[in-house]
């Protein structure tokens, strides 16, 4: 019983760590990007560079480590791959983009603290995720949600002045504010622009569950999703960008944000949120946003000299309490713990018959060193039912 305890503890401790050190790439991420921008990178084009870095990195491990496990690659999971490879790779990311450009690495990663809260809306229409207005953790969830929103509302609407946390320079402020002058007629608009790409990175997180459970090979499912991610935003590329000069890559920032955002916001990222999407539900992969949004907050003051206005602090604190309200009725809601019983369930046991394995009472009997008994998919069950293991 000890020992079954230390398991499951070690395992709920892997997706914690797994998902808030997905939230200090995506922290660098937003740095990176945001010098990439304004240094005049298309985003169409980093959007596709950066699916082809993820496809090359991720692939390899794919064809090594899943040659024998992955399942048959079936119609209905093509298409869901050609939609995951449109709601995040094309559609999710140059939306992000184009806000990102138009308003800050602060504000944008802010604004996805609303990514937990359209994803809980979107789990609970497609009965992902539980709610029962009589319990509390129930009532918690959708009061959090409401609160999230409302926070993002306030972000959007109210700035106000700046709030000096950092004591940056003066120069450097003076350049910032010169910056933010001129763009911030396009502020609202780069707000609409980023809640849009939270709006399709949840519809991403949404099929996403359903994609997984129904082709269980996480490596291989992110590279078709990279590849494809890749060839879609490439067509979209070449209507919208006319200018074979902005395809060109030298030794600076445009290729060092391609291969960072590939390789670890969507290689890697792609891979750890489907894994702990099967185990934990779309809802939980999306809850530690701000913890992106105060790293990124810390970097973007220091490295960039961006300005914080008190309406995005003020608007970030009702979002991180709306938020962990709805992480706190999430821990309460019996379905969230008992995840792994579920995945127990959908195992099947494949039972040899074999004169040894019974023992003088007709019992069957599990040797400790060699099972007789395999757990196996339902899928591989069906497949595999006339399968003998010795």
């Amino acid at each position: 019983m000890g020992n079954k305890s230390i398991c499951e503890m070690i395992i709920k401790a892997k997706a914690y760590l797994a998902i808030i050190s997905l939230q200090f790439g995506y922290s660098g991420m937003y740095i990176i990007t945001a010098v990439c921008l304004k240094h005049g990178m298309n985003h169409f084009v980093l959007s596709v560079y950066r699916h082809i870095a993820a496809t090359f990195a991720i692939a390899p491990f794919a064809l090594l480590f899943e040659r024998k496990t992955r399942p048959k690659m079936t119609l209905s999971v093509f298409w869901k791959i050609m939609l995951l490879a449109f709601l995040e790779p094309v559609l999710d990311q140059n939306l992000y983009y184009v806000g990102l450009k138009y308003t800050s690495a602060t504000f944008a990663s802010a604004s996805v603290n609303v990514l937990p809260a359209i994803t809980f809306i979107m789990a609970t229409v497609f009965r992902l995720e539980k709610v029962d207005i009589r319990k509390i953790p129930s009532q918690a969830k959708i009061i959090g949600t409401i609160v999230t929103v409302a926070g993002a509302m306030v972000m959007t609407i109210y700035r106000g002045p700046v709030v000096n946390v950092f004591g940056s320079h003066v120069a450097a402020d003076h350049a910032a504010t010169a910056a933010a002058a001129n763009s911030g007629q396009h502020w609202v608009v780069g707000t609409l622009f980023v809640l849009g790409s939270c709006l399709g990175w949840s519809a991403f997180f949404i099929l996403q569950s359903y994609t997984v459970k129904e082709y269980p090979a996480e490596l291989s499912l992110t590279a078709w999703i990279c590849f494809m991610g890749s060839m879609e935003g490439g067509v979209v590329s070449l209507v919208m960008v006319r200018d074979m000069k902005a395809w060109a890559l030298g030794w600076d920032s445009r290729l060092l944000a391609s291969v960072y955002t590939g390789v670890v916001c969507s290689g890697i990222a792609y891979y750890v949120q489907s894994v702990v999407n099967r185990e934990r539900g779309p809802v939980f992969v999306t809850v530690f946003s701000p913890l992106c949004m105060i790293i990124t907050a810390a970097m973007g003051s220091i490295i960039l000299h961006e300005l914080l206005h008190l309406g995005s602090v003020i608007g970030a604190v009702i979002i991180v309490f709306g938020l962990y309200t709805v992480v706190w009725g999430k821990s309460k809601d019996p379905s969230s713990t008992t995840t792994n019983e579920k995945g127990k369930a959908q195992e099947l046991p494949v039972v040899i018959n074999d004169i040894n394995a019974s023992d003088n009472n007709g019992f069957p009997k599990i040797p400790l060193g060699n099972s007789v008994i395999k757990h196996t998919s339902t899928n591989e069950a069906a497949q595999n039912h006339t399968t003998i293991i010795r």
